[in-house]
């Protein structure tokens, strides 16, 4: 289909759930996929529907790399497991925008550049606002209850690692050495967390200017 139906399609689902707290939306997929450039797409479609959106990524809420590394730089088990301040993630932002939330969030608790926390203030979140969160790991166990709403973009690796090095200098090859940690991460967690089961949407977003709903419930 056109790029520009899915973002229609997508856009419709977000504002038909009937929330008392803002919509929290998680755009999920492994990297290089395509997360952030539709979680702006949908950012910008919304703000025909008079709603606040909330733009915040799971980049935000890195470990310290004394943490993520804790297992090697290399391990794909340590980028599974200790990427990422769930925590952190949950108390500032998913329960505050949830039920019974204080509406009260932070958009970000730390730098992954620069190794070091930051100092993002506390805002108010509107009861009708829509969160759009993008990042990797989304559907597993511990963040499955926060999401009013989820999509996973899928793509092969022999597609998405390639956008990663044109985006960040890396090696394109999938076997390099410098790419196991994350090729075998995210294959760690794509066959133990089968978020292609629990997304609401599945998106196969191979062809950037024709992707396909796979599945949706």
């Amino acid at each position: 289909m056109k790029r520009s139906t899915l973002i229609e399609i997508l856009t419709e689902r977000v504002v038909g759930v009937v929330c008392q707290h803002p919509v929290r939306v998680a755009i999920d997929g492994v990297d290089g996929v395509g997360k952030t450039t539709l979680a702006n797409e949908l950012a910008d479609a919304l703000s025909n529907y008079q709603r606040t959106v909330i733009r915040a990524s799971v980049d935000g809420f890195h470990n310290p790399r004394s943490i993520r590394y804790r297992l090697g730089r290399t391990s794909p088990r340590g980028y599974f497991q200790d990427s990422f301040n769930y925590s952190a993630l949950a108390n500032v932002l998913l329960i505050p925008l949830g039920p019974s939330g204080t509406l009260r969030y932070r958009r970000a608790v730390f730098n992954y550049r620069i190794d070091s926390g930051v100092t993002t203030t506390f805002e108010t979140a509107r009861k009708d606002a829509i969160l759009l969160f993008d990042g990797v790991f989304l559907h597993r166990p511990e963040l499955l209850s926060y999401w009013d709403l989820s999509f996973f973009l899928e793509a092969p690796l022999e597609i998405t690692i390639p956008r990663v090095a044109t985006r960040d200098g890396s090696s394109p090859d999938v076997s390099a050495p410098e790419n196991r940690r994350y090729v075998d991460g995210q294959q760690f967690y794509l066959q133990t967390c089968k978020p292609q089961s629990a997304a609401t949407i599945v998106i196969n977003n191979e062809n950037l200017s024709s992707p396909e709903i796979v599945t949706t419930q």
